[in-house]
């Protein structure tokens, strides 16, 4: 599994939109973002909801449960700092709650990926003290 290893890798920046979602991953919380006007459940953080722009929501726990969408299978690092990591599968996840997001799936054999296959999320741990990264692996 790919690892924050002794802080040499960056890490993600948290904004005021985002910090909710990042103080939940600390709690290993997958939080998404619920319109209070329309009940349509997004993912990544904004000020709005994009189904129809109203700016009230609310954040709701995440089963965490998903089907695996798409993926494909980096060989070479985007970066050096993650070079070790390699390879490493690039997934696009969708929610059970409906929203698709990518992150790396774990745990599996790059050569063997089953699209449309159940995964659940998994949690790095070892990224700073303030926040941790959701990985999926098969289910």
């Amino acid at each position: 599994m790919p690892r924050y290893r002794n802080g040499t890798q960056p890490v993600p920046f948290p904004t005021p939109v985002t910090q909710p979602f990042w103080d939940g991953t600390k709690q290993h919380k997958l939080l998404l973002q619920k319109c209070s006007a329309c009940a349509h459940v997004f993912y990544y953080a904004r000020t709005h909801c994009p189904a129809c722009l109203a700016k009230e929501f609310e954040w709701v726990e995440a089963s965490g449960r998903g089907t695996l969408y798409s993926y494909t299978v980096c060989r070479r690092a985007q970066s050096p700092d993650f070079a070790e990591d390699t390879p490493y599968i690039l997934a696009a996840v969708t929610l059970e709650e409906g929203p698709r997001m990518s992150s790396l799936l774990v745990e599996a054999d790059p050569e063997h990926v089953p699209i449309g296959g159940p995964v659940r999320v998994v949690w790095d741990d070892d990224v700073s003290a303030d926040l941790a990264m959701p990985y999926f692996t098969p289910a």
